[in-house]
This record gives structure tokens, sequence and C-alpha cells, in this order.
């Protein structure tokens, strides 16, 4: 169901938002105008998608809520302690092995050896890289990089978490398995997350509500609830139902131009 985006849509999950962008505007040092009011929020066990033209501010809004970037105007509220973030490269330390590389945000936090090798192990299980533990990540597969990227951000728990187009450079079978392996990921962990694609068809298969971008400077044009519920099965895809709400998105992307 389409909302009026300029006002809050119900939310898929429960409990006070965990991040909050109220009247968002970015204007850069070099007068580029690339986000204006948005205003949008997410809650504990929402997945938000946000979909825009090429350089319309979907990767500022991460860059915002995680304190990497300072917004003009507007209000972003965020506890940024409890952040994860996956980059769209696994940005892996190429002499530390797996689990070296997933002890990594926890080492750094300061986290006991112990704790963080059975938090370690804990998330290596989740995103079921077991049996890889010792390899290096000149011996993975893209998708076993990005699966040892999710589960370094997954040993700290975070309650937010942000995506920016993680799966983006993977063929088209792996991404779709990997999006399999992040909706059951969510169900188990519950965080908000907010994730950024250009992919319409991965939009909709992993969220509770999918944000349309205007092209520069950005503002919410179209805002959707996604209905499919928590279980969604691989050939979710193939649904009329999904392709039509695939379509309406897409559309609302050829206005945004």
């Amino acid at each position: 169901m389409m909302t009026d985006p300029g006002t809050a849509a119900p939310t898929s999950g429960s409990g006070a938002p965990r991040l909050k962008f109220q009247n968002v505007s970015m204007v850069f040092p070099d007068g580029t105008h690339a986000l204006d009011d948005v205003s949008f929020n997410v809650a504990p066990g929402e997945f938000v998608t946000v979909v825009g033209p090429s350089g319309c501010g979907k990767s500022t809004l991460l860059r915002i809520a995680s304190g990497l970037t300072p917004h003009t105007s507007g209000v972003c509220e965020v506890d940024r302690g409890s952040i994860g973030y996956v980059f769209q490269d696994a940005t892996l330390l190429p002499w530390r092995t797996v689990q070296r590389n997933v002890e990594l945000n926890a080492e750094l936090h300061g986290m006991p050896k112990a704790e963080r090798q059975a938090k370690a192990t804990d998330a290596i299980k989740l995103v079921n890289l077991v049996g890889h533990e010792k390899k290096f990540p000149k011996q993975l597969s893209g998708g076993m990089k990005m699966r040892t990227s999710l589960a370094r951000s997954l040993v700290l728990n975070p309650k937010v978490f942000l995506f920016d187009e993680p799966f983006g450079a993977l063929d088209e079978i792996t991404r779709e398995f990997l999006n399999d392996e992040l909706i059951r990921l969510f169900q188990h962990e519950q965080f908000a997350g907010l994730f950024i694609t250009h992919s319409i068809s991965e939009a909709v298969f992993l969220s509770t509500r999918v944000l349309v971008m205007s092209a520069r400077p950005g503002r919410i044009i179209g805002d959707y609830q996604v209905p499919f519920g928590a279980d969604r099965p691989h050939d979710l895809r193939f649904d009329p139902a999904f392709a039509e709400l695939c379509g309406r998105i897409s559309n609302d992307l050829k206005d945004a131009h």
C-alpha cells in the first residue's frame, strides 16, 4: 500500500524508532544539494530499503545515520553505540583469517578475548560459514566474503543495521542466495534495518517497507508497505503480487528522474 510520503507510514516493527530522520537536508561544501527534507523512521523489527536514481543521496543517508557525515539541517536520532554497518565491499583484512576478521570489531571495542571468540563463533554459525574459520580472504568467494562481513557486524549485537548495497557486485544467483540468508538473519535478530540498493526486486524481497527517492536533491516520493509477511520463500519472486509491487515502484522511479 502506498502512503503519503509526507507522513509517517505505520511500521511493521514495534516500540520506539531505533532510527529517525526528521526534515533532514544535506548540502555539501561544494554546493551539491544531496538531500531535501527527508523524514522517516525505522522501528525494531522493521527492514526499510531505499531505492532511487544514482546520485540521489541514498548512501549519504547511511553516512549521516552512522555519524560519518554531518547533515546540514533537520534531526537524525540513532544510538550510534549500537550500529552495524555493511559496506559495498567486504573490507576484510587480508592477513586475518575468517575467525580473526569476524572478531575485529569486538577486539576494537575492547571485548575480552574469550568472549569475542565465543561471539565470533556464534556469528559464523549464523551466516553458515562453519568450516571456513581458518581461511584467508583470498581463499573465499565474493559471497563468502560478504557473509564474513555480516558476521563481523553481528558480533556486537547491533540494534540498527545499515547496509550500503552489500550485494551489488555479486552475480544474480549468489545475490539471491544472500538475500535468503539476510531474511533469515533479520528474523533471528530483529534489528532495525536500513538497506540501500538499485535492485527493485531485492528491495521488495528483503523489506517490510520500501522508500523511493527522487533524483538529486533526494526526497521521499514513494512509501510502500510490503505485504508478504515474515516467511519469504525463494519463489516469492515469481508471485504475481510481487511482480505487481515491483512494477509500481518501477513506475515511481521513472518519475524520479
